[in-house]
């Protein structure tokens, strides 16, 4: 075997073994998803919110329970007496001083309220279902920035080595151009072009390396952290839909948006049964237990204990109670118009996102097939610069036509990705389970079933 032979065998076992081990250090869009799920500091705080408004169940199921307060009370009094006449002669005033105290339990249980403790429940309970479904799409938005964060720094990795690999091929024609100066082949306006566009070629990398530094610290805010090893992303395959009707069919029945709205009606919906019930009658009932105490003398200390219902029937309370069914009746229709609304949107972000994908597999077809065509001309070009039948502008306008060609093949290849994901994400279909992401699912269930018939405790599910 030859020193070549075995120069090219070992180089491709060198590249072989590179391209085997290079994955596990290397991150992916999927990778980046799964630590934008568990990092992100923002999606946190939604978590955190979503948690507080479990508890407003708790809150409104606390008019269901009985109301039991501590009381006490402590009196003090004083009594004059005037003069008395005994004998013609004046007799000093007399005064009294008593000292009483009480204390005891109040218990105070509703009956019946017209409903609206239930009907409030009934609300909070729809209001957690709806603000799930905003987290939800809160997290589909995360992971869809977090692919297109990936994307970028591919993008931007991808130009700044075009431009690199622009500026030595410049940098060459230069020299070339000064060589031909020299031995009197060529003029001092093919240096100066050369020199010129070199120039300009080094502030497209500057510009390059600056928009790629501003896209990892993008991806470092998003992901939480550093970029590694940047691979080309390729278009989702993980359920993406055969046509774009069967996409829009997913969208209005799995998007996050339409299903929180929904939840919405339904919350805004008890909430005008809870107003209407301010019209019906209330009926209570409060035990009391107390026990007097006389400071003086224990002789009068007694131990009382009373039961009462009542009955109250609203007949008027200056029109605030028909105002505010009014006004719940007003922010249902509100809620069911926003419900067509997101419809809408989610239907209108289907359809672009569809159509930036197709648009985008076209450009990368034309634009490989513009870069094939560009460097056969580049390299006829070059070949008859060198022979006296073309100029040095002739050459430079011909690598620019290759370098232009490139970078928009690899932007054409980010639209595709970032598409593809947009698509996803508009069906309600990039989340964890969508993309079967290694990392562990946030289940916003299990803090709802912990605290949602809490009774007593400061302390939240975590411990704090």
């Amino acid at each position: 075997m030859s020193i070549f032979r075995k120069s090219a065998v070992s180089a491709a076992l060198v590249s072989l073994l590179l391209a085997s081990t290079q994955p596990v250090w290397a991150e992916t869009v999927a990778g980046a998803m799964a630590k934008t799920y568990a990092n992100n500091p923002d999606l946190n705080a939604a978590r955190a919110a979503l948690r507080a408004i479990d508890e407003n169940v708790t809150i409104a199921k606390a008019a269901m329970r009985p109301q039991v307060n501590g009381v006490a009370e402590a009196n003090a009094t004083r009594r004059q007496f005037d003069k008395a006449v005994s004998s013609g002669f004046g007799q000093p005033s007399k005064r009294s001083d008593t000292f009483t105290s009480s204390f005891g339990v109040s218990i105070t249980q509703q009956i019946f309220d017209g409903f609206q403790t239930l009907n409030r429940v009934r609300s909070a309970e729809a209001n957690v279902l709806s603000n799930r479904e905003s987290l939800r799409s809160q997290e589909i938005n995360l992971l869809l920035n977090a692919v297109e964060a990936y994307a970028n720094i591919w993008r931007d990795q991808a130009i700044l080595a075009i431009r690199k690999k622009n500026l030595a091929f410049l940098r060459e024609q230069l020299n070339a151009s000064r060589a031909r100066l020299q031995v009197g082949e060529g003029t001092q306006t093919d240096v100066s072009l050369a020199e010129a566009q070199l120039a300009q070629a080094q502030a497209l990398l500057v510009s390059a390396q600056a928009a790629l530094t501003t896209s990892e610290a993008v991806y470092f805010q998003i992901v939480g952290d550093q970029p590694r090893n940047i691979s080309q992303p390729q278009p989702a395959t993980r359920g993406m839909p055969r046509s774009l009707d069967q996409a829009v069919a997913i969208g209005l029945r799995e998007n996050p948006q339409i299903l929180s709205a929904q939840r919405s009606v339904d919350s805004a919906g008890y909430n005008v049964k809870a107003a209407e019930g301010s019209l019906l009658p209330g009926v209570s009932i409060q035990g009391d237990v107390f026990r007097s105490v006389n400071g003086s003398t224990s002789t009068n200390d007694h131990v009382s204990g009373s039961i009462s219902a009542r009955v109250t029937v609203p007949l008027y309370q200056g029109g605030a109670e028909y105002g505010q069914v009014r006004q719940a009746k007003e922010r249902l229709g509100q809620q069911r118009i926003l419900v067509d609304s997101a419809r809408l949107e989610v239907q209108q972000m289907i359809i672009s996102a569809h159509t930036q994908l197709e648009a985008a597999r076209a450009a990368i077809r034309a634009n490989q097939a513009e870069i094939q065509a560009a460097n056969l001309a580049l390299q006829g070009v070059v070949e008859e610069r060198n022979v006296g039948q073309r100029t040095t502008l002739d050459v430079l306008i011909a690598q620019q036509t290759v370098l232009d060609a490139q970078e928009s093949l690899v932007i054409s290849q980010r639209v595709a990705v970032v598409a593809s994901y947009s698509l996803l994400a508009a069906m309600g279909q990039l989340t964890v389970r969508g993309q079967n992401l290694k990392v562990a699912e946030y289940r916003a269930e299990e803090h709802y079933e912990a605290v949602k018939d809490k009774w007593f405790g400061l302390r939240t599910v975590d411990g704090r």
